[in-house]
């Protein structure tokens, strides 16, 4: 456990608000939920006295905040490797390879990217879902970023809740592409199915953007780049289904397979074998909490997926472009 002090003022601006709410803002990298909890413990006291959270305050109190960080995640540590391309005593920045679950939960109670950072780092226990700010599909591969300590959590949330995060996407879809574009199409959980998304009306969904652009285009498939404006569950794979250019291998949106006329074996063998929607977060970049610089981290194209893109090259070179 990690004993936490804190002294302060109450400010007079703050005469006449409650102590739980003033507190918040005081104290803004901890959760008010667990500030009140402290406050009920008799953790925090003003002016010596413990108080309750409704007290109405004048301003000028002295507040003392003296508190046990509580383990917040439950998982237990595993010896899994994990890619870590950056990390300082603020956050970390990993390279998750496609087929790791990010966090525990139904069917995935253990060997998880939580579990592995609970091993390299045991203190990560104390922060909310272990410092993992954002998360990726399990079949997606690339980067994230996860933080090290409560304020650096707390900006991370924010900077991610105020889209200040570049979050860029390479995928493989189905489908010849002639232009890029911009979907900004709601999304909501799907209406029968609980484990898919679905573009949803604006009253039923969260508003989602994404930017695509094309890269390499092939005879029937094409390499893209995604930027994302918002971040919502399985936004790049719902949005580009929507459009009809589903990724490729994708168990949720891509509707089954689908091989091009002329297919050279390879290719056949290659489109058959790729079980996991082709998507890698190939690049992430934001200002540190900590130090105001810009960090920017890319991570190269998987094997599989590199090998996938060969292999459409090598299917466009044997056959020609097709007529669309």
């Amino acid at each position: 456990m990690t004993i936490i002090r804190h002294e302060a003022v109450v400010p007079l601006s703050a005469a006449g608000r409650r102590f739980d709410q003033a507190l918040a803002e005081m104290f803004p990298d901890y959760s008010r939920s667990r500030l009140t909890a402290w406050v009920k413990a008799g953790a925090v006291t003003l002016d010596g006295a413990p108080a309750a959270p409704r007290y109405l305050l004048r301003g000028g109190e002295r507040v003392l905040l003296e508190a046990e960080l509580e383990t917040e995640v439950a998982s237990a540590p595993e010896d899994i490797a994990l890619d870590i391309v950056h990390e300082d005593d603020h956050l970390l920045v990993l390279n998750k390879p496609a087929g790791l679950v990010v966090h525990p939960g139904a069917g995935n109670p253990a060997g998880t990217v939580l579990n592995a950072l609970l091993h390299h780092d045991p203190k990560l226990a104390e922060l909310p879902r272990g410092g993992i700010v954002h998360r990726l599909d399990k079949d997606t591969s690339g980067l994230m970023v996860v933080a090290k300590t409560l304020p650096t959590h707390t900006a991370l949330v924010g900077m991610l809740s105020e889209h200040t995060v570049e979050r860029q996407y390479e995928a493989v879809v189905l489908g010849p592409l002639i232009a890029g574009g911009t979907v900004d199409a709601a999304i909501g959980r799907h209406m029968s199915d609980r484990l898919r998304q679905a573009v949803r009306d604006e009253e039923d969904g969260k508003h989602a953007v994404t930017h695509y652009r094309l890269r390499e285009r092939f005879r029937a498939h094409t390499l893209i780049q995604c930027n994302l404006e918002t971040g919502r569950t399985h936004q790049i794979r719902v949005h580009l289904a929507h459009i009809g250019h589903p990724l490729i291998g994708d168990p949720l949106y891509g509707g089954g397979l689908k091989l091009p006329k002329r297919a050279t074996p390879e290719l056949t063998a290659a489109l058959r074998g790729f079980r996991r929607q082709a998507l890698h977060a190939e690049r992430l970049s934001f200002e540190h909490p900590a130090t105001g610089e810009v960090l920017a981290f890319e991570a190269a194209r998987p094997a599989d997926m590199d090998d996938l893109v060969a292999t459409l090259r090598a299917d466009l070179a044997a056959n020609g472009p097709d007529e669309y």
